[in-house]
């Protein structure tokens, strides 16, 4: 029988940690260089990196830190994944899109798409939120930034699809690696809804924070790639006519879903997302402003069904354990989102006919290669991830801080008399 101790990080994760940055200085140093001869138009982008960046680290960060028990280490966690992942996806990208010569040339838009690559991982994480120790994750990191900028590559190499598109991709592939991740780490405890994965008021509230932070700089996700400016504006007002109408439909939606009528803020941060993930790939092809609303409803209704229907399949009969919902907030709309791209796409090249059955084939060859190498890849991750050697958590300290943080739950100090104690003792001593 295995000990309810959570083994100690203090032998695993500063080695790992120091060893992986020692060896991306190195590489850096060696390999890569900044891009020179840069003129102040290179700087317009900032801005909407700045708006990536919020979204990545502060909203991703926020969003999942739902669980009452676990928010050190949703937030904590997710910067510590983040910043090593953005460093290893530029390597990985300036490896296998660079051309040139001598030293890769690096730029801001090298860590941008970077910063957008490694979504994948967040996603991916939400899935496994609470099960998996940071060694674990941080290793998932590495391999997942690799397996999806191949997949992007051979999308982009073989298959000749936009780079805006092929890194929209982001969603499906996080969603799906995740999942078969977290089949291998499932638990027969996980059958039942254990006391330590609820939410509280405090934890809700920081996740509707999160969400929020992501549902204001969702345009600038969707675009901030696109280089024709036109089809860049219709990317950002397309996405906002989406998510306003898919955070709208979430109210409606989640009220319909209970007996009593009440709303659900789970259903809420889902769906009120639904609209801009569904819109990432064809944004900026969608011609009138009622499309995107229609898309962005259809995300909502995928998003809140999807949460109150499939969940406890998934959960008792394929034993995937979705802590966090990413199949519902990213993954089913994500699909529906690619499948809604091909049928437009088949409109607006409908003149080519000589070519349009290949042409279609390829986006829908696409994001089913995407699919499949997320499912693969994160199948023989989660297999790897098993091993005893990556210390893996005892059920009885899922979802629980304690096992990695000093945390103090219910601490306060006394003004007065500075004596610590819980607070239900605190307020009856002082």
């Amino acid at each position: 029988m295995g000990s309810d101790y959570p083994p100690s990080l203090r032998c695993g994760l500063p080695g790992l940690i120091l060893s992986l940055e020692t060896a991306f200085i190195l590489i850096f140093w060696f390999c890569f260089s900044n891009e020179s001869g840069s003129t102040p138009k290179d700087l317009d982008i900032y801005p909407a990196f700045q708006d990536v960046n919020v979204v990545v680290i502060l909203g991703f960060g926020f969003l999942l830190a739902f669980l009452k028990r676990y928010g050190f280490s949703s937030t904590g966690f997710y910067l510590l994944i983040a910043a090593l992942g953005v460093q290893w996806a530029v390597l990985v990208e300036g490896f296998l899109f660079s051309s040139s010569a001598g030293k890769i040339k690096i730029s801001l838009h090298s860590i941008l798409k970077g910063s957008i690559s490694v979504t994948a991982v967040l996603i991916s994480a939400g899935a496994l939120l609470g099960k998996a120790n940071p060694i674990q994750l941080i290793w998932m990191a590495m391999v997942e930034v690799a397996a999806f900028s191949t997949s992007r590559w051979i999308n982009v190499k073989f298959l000749k699809v936009e780079e805006h598109t092929s890194l929209m991709h982001v969603h499906i592939f996080g969603t799906y690696f995740g999942l078969a991740v977290s089949w291998w780490l499932y638990h027969s405890s996980l059958s039942e809804r254990v006391e330590k994965e609820r939410s509280n008021l405090i934890s809700d509230l920081f996740s509707m924070l999160g969400a929020l932070f992501v549902w204001m700089f969702w345009p600038s996700f969707n675009s901030v790639l696109i280089v024709d400016l036109m089809e860049r504006r219709n990317a950002i007002c397309n996405t906002y006519y989406a998510i306003a109408v898919s955070a709208v439909a979430a109210f409606a939606l989640s009220s319909l879903s209970r007996r009593n009528g009440k709303i659900r803020m789970i259903h809420i941060h889902h769906a009120a997302l639904a609209g801009g993930v569904a819109l990432g790939f064809s944004a900026p092809i969608i011609p009138h402003p009622w499309i995107a609303m229609m898309l962005g409803l259809l995300a909502s209704v995928v998003a809140v069904l999807g949460s109150h229907c499939l969940q406890t399949y998934l959960n008792l009969v394929l034993k995937i354990h979705d802590t966090c919902g990413v199949h519902y907030m990213f993954g089913l709309p994500g699909l529906l989102g690619a499948i809604v791209n091909v049928i437009l796409f088949i409109i607006i090249k409908w003149a080519s006919l000589s070519s349009l059955g290949y042409l279609a084939l390829i986006e829908v060859g696409s994001f089913m290669l995407t699919t499949a190498i997320g499912l693969g890849t994160g199948f023989i991750t989660g297999f790897i991830l098993t091993f005893k050697l990556w210390k893996t958590l005892p059920a009885s300290k899922y979802f629980d801080d304690q096992a990695y943080w000093e945390v103090r739950w219910g601490v306060r100090v006394c003004g007065r008399c500075h004596h610590e104690a819980p607070i239900s003792v605190w307020i009856s001593r002082c």
